[in-house]
């Protein structure tokens, strides 16, 4: 159930994963880490929104958000292209928790 209380932090959490996967935003090491704690935390926690997903699809999610993890390890900063492929990446590893 939600109440009123959550609504903000709820909005503002949505306006942020916007922002992120946003290609017009630069991408920063802070937002990755964040978008990777976010999605770690939604499966942790059972989001019944990954219940709806098939296995081959939640293997998908897995796959991505292991590659953008493995990207943030490897490097400090991004060329524009690698910021690509890590936003792709966390948009993939994302599907189906908004």
């Amino acid at each position: 159930m939600t109440t009123e209380s959550n609504l903000p932090d709820s909005r503002l959490t949505n306006e942020r994963i916007d922002r992120i996967l946003s290609p017009d935003h630069p991408l920063c090491r802070e937002d990755v880490v964040w978008m990777l704690e976010y999605i770690k935390k939604k499966v942790a926690d059972g989001d019944p929104a990954l219940r709806d997903l098939s296995q081959p699809r939640l293997l998908k999610n897995f796959h991505y958000f292991a590659e953008a993890s493995m990207l943030l390890i490897r490097r400090k900063h991004y060329s524009e292209q690698e910021a690509t492929r890590l936003r792709n990446c966390l948009i993939e590893a994302s599907y189906g928790l908004k």
